[in-house]
């Protein structure tokens, strides 16, 4: 194996890592503080911003260039269905960044009042923890799709 092509998975799967946050996010919401929300909430929202925006743009571009430095073509059907279920998670995060923004923006007003943390929160953050299975199932399978590379036809081959 050549020392790019380790660069390349190493830097690919480095930057598709996202369970940790919603541990935290999980955990705050447990406590029902809106302060511990908020700051977490928070947080989160910076942690998206800088991870995850981030893996969203590297890891295509990780992906491809990993592909080329080890001769597999993008046709390979383990790739395309990888790429689907990518674009699967995608559309499970964008609505989430909406909601853990609100989520904070709600807590920190809790916060701020000194009073619980209202029903919409914790209605948004229902729908912002199912959001969370689907997408992460999505990347397990494109981590295993990886590791595995089994033969999938998508194009009569």
């Amino acid at each position: 194996m050549n020392l790019w092509a380790d660069i390349l998975r190493w830097t690919h799967v480095l930057f598709g890592t996202g369970a940790g946050i919603a541990f935290f996010m999980l955990m705050a919401q447990r406590t029902g503080r809106a302060d511990l929300v908020a700051h977490v909430a928070g947080t989160v929202v910076v942690a998206d911003t800088i991870f995850t925006a981030t893996a969203v743009v590297v890891q295509p571009i990780s992906g491809v260039l990993l592909a080329q430095a080890l001769g597999w073509p993008l046709s390979e059907g383990w790739i395309v269905l990888s790429l689907l279920l990518y674009v699967v998670t995608g559309l499970f995060w964008l609505p989430v960044v909406w909601i853990q923004i609100r989520i904070r923006n709600l807590a920190r007003q809790a916060a701020i009042e000194n009073r619980p943390l209202p029903v919409e929160e914790k209605r948004l953050f229902r729908i912002w923890f199912a959001c969370g299975f689907p997408a992460f199932a999505a990347v397990l399978a494109i981590l295993w799709l990886m590791v595995a590379r089994p033969e999938i036809s998508f194009f009569g081959g």
